[in-house]
This record gives structure tokens, sequence and C-alpha cells, in this order.
């Protein structure tokens, strides 16, 4: 398979593993403040990094509107990077949403051509050349530019990856009145309308290459290079089931009738989106300027284009992360659509736009998709910052640690799956015979030195008595005063705060 290089390449590909560890500092609850929703202010790599203690594994579905890296500046964003600045900038980015992607999940990227074709190299890097899906293209204008130096640019890409094609589902499209209309009953057939299909394969094969005689008698052979698709015995009880059409002379080339209720009530989705059903530039602009009376984002996307991607990739319920929110969009029609998301900006619309963008939705906001979808309003989301690193500059825990985020972490830093509870006691759980177990910030409320955070003979017998385990465990703490064949004979492996807690 080919590799992309760039300039700084090698850096770039070690600097997801070296983003620190931060923590989320709650802010504010809008709405339903028991919701799932996440919206967060902060550097997208390193908020992504932060969530993978929690979410690693979970998002159904990622889509993402990155920079074009157009060589203009946008108000909100600095879209002028010089193309090995860009691609360094994306590789860490898709590497921390590769992890937090769902086995059977997928990633969308909007991306123009400046850079699709080397955005589809490194997304084979990244998420593996076999998982590649698709590469839509969004007619995002209708009208010609009289002004356009060569070509007027009617359309954008978007590059679908699953992050394991083998578990990938996805929903069909439903069928259109259009499409059914196709179906007549020319025969009169008691089984309903139905529409003739091709019974050609492009391939000889010996024994479906035979004469089929039409009820005129008249009789076809397929031509050269092609045979049926069915052999003479399967298209002798075709024929007999009068699933075999000839025209209505009796004399044409056969045919097969496919029956109306016998199809499935949705189709494959196509690569080419019309504006026409999932909106343009204009449309997604008219949205905004309906929020915020002023045009302040360059290029917005239209609520029906993000509604067409979460009806292909999920159903109600599924988690969906865009990490770079730009105006809420993709968070404002997940929310309608019931989904549950999480949106991450960086920039101070996350309060001043996508915050109160939200919060409308919520309330009932009438514009976008919320007629198509039936939305009257209900639900919630959680406003978060990023905050603190993990630890210090020397390595030690940062003070505003508190016990529930730590126990987080190292339960994915041990066993690799993301925390499906809120920790509140030292015991964090069982995983394959082993429990793991912290103690910190007086989990036990003894905060002396030598007391709750410390593993003493007196702790071990409270924990035991607590959470009685007959297997190995491994315990955190500040230190120890059992020695080496206390351990051994409770079969406990200690690992001392900070130093055996890995985060770099």
């Amino acid at each position: 398979m080919p590799f992309l290089d760039w300039v700084n390449k090698a850096q770039a590909t070690q600097v997801a593993a070296a983003v620190p560890y931060h923590l989320l500092e709650y802010q504010s609850a809008h709405g339903d403040g028991n919701a799932e929703n996440l919206l967060i202010q902060g550097d997208n790599l390193l908020a992504l990094k932060a969530l993978l203690p929690f979410y690693r594994g979970q998002v159904k579905c990622i889509y993402i509107d990155p920079p074009y890296n157009t060589q203009s500046a946008f108000e909100h964003y600095d879209d002028k990077l010089e193309h090995s600045q860009w691609l360094s900038m994306m590789h860490p980015r898709l590497v921390l949403l590769r992890e937090l992607l769902a086995e059977d999940g997928s990633i969308w990227v909007s991306i123009d051509d400046r850079e699709a074709h080397y955005l589809k190299v490194l997304m084979d890097e990244v998420l593996g050349r076999n998982n590649f899906v698709a590469n839509v293209i969004w007619q995002k204008k209708f009208a010609g530019k009289a002004d356009s130096e060569f070509f007027t640019e009617f359309h954008d890409h978007v590059l679908l990856y699953a992050k394991c094609i083998a578990k990938l589902n996805i929903n069909g499209m439903p069928r259109s009145i259009e499409q059914d209309a196709r179906y007549k009953n020319l025969d009169k057939d008691s089984r309903g309308v139905w529409a003739s299909d091709n019974l050609l394969r492009t391939e000889a094969r010996d024994y479906a290459i035979y004469p089929v005689r039409t009820p005129s008698g008249k009789e076809y052979l397929p031509p050269k290079g092609s045979s049926w698709r069915f052999n003479k015995e399967k298209m002798a009880e075709l024929v007999a089931d009068n699933r075999i059409w000839f025209g209505a002379s009796g004399s044409n080339m056969p045919r097969l009738k496919r029956f109306l209720s016998e199809v499935t009530d949705s189709l494959p989705p196509g690569t080419i989106w019309p504006h026409v059903e999932v909106g343009h530039n204009s449309e997604a602009k008219k949205e905004i300027l309906a929020l915020f009376d002023e045009d302040i984002f360059g290029t917005p996307k239209p609520e029906r284009l993000v509604q067409r991607i979460l009806h292909i990739a999920t159903d109600p319920n599924d988690l969906v992360l865009d990490s770079f929110l730009g105006s809420g969009t993709t968070a404002a029609v997940a929310h309608k659509m019931g989904r549950r998301w999480i949106g991450i900006e960086m920039g101070e619309h996350a309060v001043t736009h996508c915050l109160p963008r939200l919060e409308k939705v919520g309330a009932g906001e009438t514009g976008g998709i919320s007629a198509a979808v039936g939305w009257k309003g209900g639900g919630g989301f959680r406003f978060h910052r990023l905050g603190e690193a993990v630890f210090d500059a020397d390595g030690g825990i940062n003070p505003a640690v508190r016990f529930a985020s730590l126990a987080a972490y190292l339960w994915h830093f041990e066993i690799g799956q993301p925390a499906a509870q809120s920790f509140d006691s030292p015991c964090l759980g069982v995983h394959q015979g082993t429990a793991y177990y912290l103690l910190y910030n007086g989990i036990l409320g003894d905060r002396r030195p030598a007391g709750g955070n410390v593993l003493t003979a007196n702790v071990l017998a409270h924990l035991d008595a607590l959470f009685p385990h007959h297997g190995p465990r491994v315990i955190y703490g500040e230190t120890t005063r059992l020695g080496e064949a206390r351990l051994r004979e409770a079969g406990i492996a200690f690992k001392q705060i900070p130093y055996d807690i890995k985060a770099r």
C-alpha cells in the first residue's frame, strides 16, 4: 500500500501518544441535567485524549468538518495552513478519533478537492485501506460563478471509513415515490405491480448458456460473452410461475419480474447527494442567519446533510461525536434525531454560539430539520471546559485531580476499556479475575499521611471486609507498609502513585 510522506511526518505520528491527559471541568447543565450530551470548549486534540478513559470504543458515528486548508482565513478558524502543517494537524486527531470509534462505527469527513486525495491516503494509513467505504459527492452549490477562474466548484467530498468494515452496519434510504412509480402491472398479475429487470450476467458461464423460448415461439440465446443469471431448471421454474416477462407481444428478450411487494422498503445509499435532497451552502447560511442574525461562519453545513449522514450511520440513542463542532450543526441535528452527542469546539463561539443554539434546540427550535423529524423540544446537555493536565510538570498528580477522574483514567489504563460507571469507592472493579483498587484523595475517609491513602495491614483488612476478593489484586496508593512477602501472600501487585501511573 502506498504511503503519504510530508515534512515532520515522523513527529506528527508520535503526537497522539504524547498528548497529556487533561481533566474536563464541569461548568453548567442546560435542560435535563441528567442528559449524557456534552458540549466541550477546548483544543480538540487535548479534549479527544481526555475523553478516552470514558468513551473509548463507544462512539457509533464521527462526523467532522475540519478546516479545508483553502489558503484563506476565516474569522473563527485559522484555515491558512501550509500543506504539511495541515496533514500534521489531521494525523493525531484521526488516531484518537479511531480509538473512540465503536467496532461497528464509522467516521465521515467533509473536505474539498484541495486536500481530499491526500486525506484519502492519510485515512488509508490511520483507519486501514480495507476499511474505506465510500467517497460521497455532495452538491454544495447549484448556480455557476461568472468570476470562477477555470471551473465552478459545485461539490465537496465526504470520505467515509469504518472502524472495522466486517462489523459495519448502515441504514438504507427509504424508497421514494418516484422509485415506486416505476412499478406497473402490465399483465394484471394478482401479486401486484412489478418492474422488469435484466436477466443477463456479464460473464459466460457454460451452465447458464441455453436457448429460452418465448410464448410466441421465438428463441433467445445470451449474447456472446454473457450468460443467463439462472440455470436452465431455475429459469423453467420462473417461467412457470409467471415471473418472466416476454413483452406485451410475448416475443421480446426475457426479463425478470420484480414485485414491489417483495422488495425491501429501503435502498443502499448512493454516493452522489444532490442539493435538492440534502441542502446546499446557501441553505446552511440561512439556517445560521435565522439563529444568530449574522453570517458568522464561512462554510456551515446544512442540517439536512448531517441528517442524512446520521440516518445512514446511526440509530436512536447511538453516540455521535463532532470534534470540529463549528456552529453546532452536528450536535443540533443529533439532538433532534434522538441521538446522544459530544461536540468539541475551541473558540469562544463555543459559548457565544454553540451553547445558545443547543439551548434553542432543547426549547424546541423550529428551524432546520425540526419539522421533518417532528422535533418539539426536550432533553439537555452539560457544558464542560478543558481543564488542568492530570500530571504536573514534575510528573506528580495535579492537586486539582479528584478521585473519580483518576479512577476512570486508571481503569482505562489497566484494562483498555472506558469507565462504565462513576467511581466512588476504592474498589474500581474486577476484570478477568483481577480486582483493581485506588487509595487516593482520602477515599476511605482518612486523609492522614499514614492513613487511608497508604496500604497498611489495617487498610488491607478494611478492604478485605468491604470488598472480599479471592484472586489477584492491583492496588494503587501513595505507598505501602507491607513487605514483599506479605504482598505476594495476599496476591497484591502494589503500584505507587504517581510513579507507576503512565500518562504520556
